[in-house]
């Protein structure tokens, strides 16, 4: 793996599945805190606050890439501890959709090569799927981990040693 020292690889993130997963109830999250406020989405009583800092903690860039757009950086980078992070703004609907679709390509995949622009990625999504992982292996020459997480659990210390493994091999090298 090459890299340039200069530029940390960016560090796509999903949010439904990985960072609000849908198996267990809220209040089995060691750091669960019911919120005060009644006009939330309800979806955020799963959004374990821990994240925050194990996310601060990668060697990468973090960018949203997820269909919370720019409201991730209102609702969920405070409840996490983040800095307002860039958002990978998805395109208009195209005539590769169709094929796309036929062949199994996860609707993001082109949209996030194309914003990554030859820089190496880490891309963290529950809907990550071997189709992805061949497009992306022979459309971008620079390296790419494609972390699918289980949205029963989201993202866990095992998903996290992956991850950081893989960001310690490229800075490293």
């Amino acid at each position: 793996m090459t890299s340039d020292p200069g530029r940390l690889p960016l560090i796509y993130l999903d949010v439904d599945g990985p960072l609000i997963p849908f198996g267990l109830e809220p209040a089995h999250y060691p750091s669960f805190e019911p919120s005060p406020r009644d006009d939330e989405n309800p979806l955020l009583a799963r959004l374990d606050p821990s994240h925050g800092s194990r996310l601060r903690a990668l060697p990468g860039e973090l960018v949203w890439a997820t269909t919370w757009l720019h409201d991730a950086n209102e609702s969920l980078s405070p409840r996490l501890g983040l800095p307002r992070l860039p958002v990978v703004d998805w395109p208009e609907p195209s005539d590769s959709d169709e094929f796309d679709a036929r062949i199994g390509l996860h609707w993001k995949t082109r949209a996030l090569l194309d914003h990554a622009q030859g820089r190496p990625f880490a891309w963290i999504d529950d809907e990550i799927s071997g189709v992805d992982r061949d497009w992306v292996s022979g459309e971008h020459t620079a390296p790419a981990l494609l972390l699918r997480v289980d949205p029963r659990r989201g993202l866990t210390g095992d998903d996290y040693r992956e991850l950081g493994e893989w960001l310690r091999e490229f800075h490293h090298a």
